[in-house]
């Protein structure tokens, strides 16, 4: 597969959870109420946009898989077979698709930013720092 597609897919997933998590099946009805100017914001609204591009570009098929498999992840949220299969129908409308990969890739915000995650109990997480401390009675002498 593709290396890009693979990559889209991986930076779409988020919002597409995030979408049938907030909408359910609902989405894709919700997907056309976009496209006449509804706009949604967030997470969740760019999952939408996200499936709304991926249905107006189907066929008839496609878009009765499509539903489907919205349908079973919004009924069943815990399943990852149903998360995969979501997956699995956005991949092979970008590989019958090369525009709608182009378009998606468009929709996707810019990646190459810096993620911090840090947990715990005092924990310090920074992409620059000077000096940190994270602990009781911490001196901190300044170095001439």
């Amino acid at each position: 597969m593709d290396t890009e597609i693979v990559e889209l897919i991986e930076l779409a997933t988020p919002y597409l959870s995030a979408a049938v998590a907030t909408y359910g099946a609902a989405v894709l009805r919700r997907a056309e109420d976009a496209a006449v100017g509804v706009a949604v914001e967030g997470t969740a609204g760019l999952g939408q946009r996200i499936l709304q591009l991926v249905w107006r570009r189907r066929d008839e098929e496609g878009r009765a898989a499509l539903e489907g498999v919205v349908q079973t992840a919004a009924e069943e949220p815990d399943d990852a077979d149903a998360a995969e299969a979501l997956r699995h129908q956005l991949k092979r409308a970008l590989q019958e698709d090369a525009e709608l990969a182009r378009e998606l890739a468009a929709l996707l915000p810019a990646q190459g930013g810096v993620t911090v995650n840090v947990s715990g109990a005092r924990a310090i997480g920074a992409q620059h720092i000077g000096i940190a401390a994270s602990g009781d009675n911490t001196t901190i002498h300044p170095t001439q």
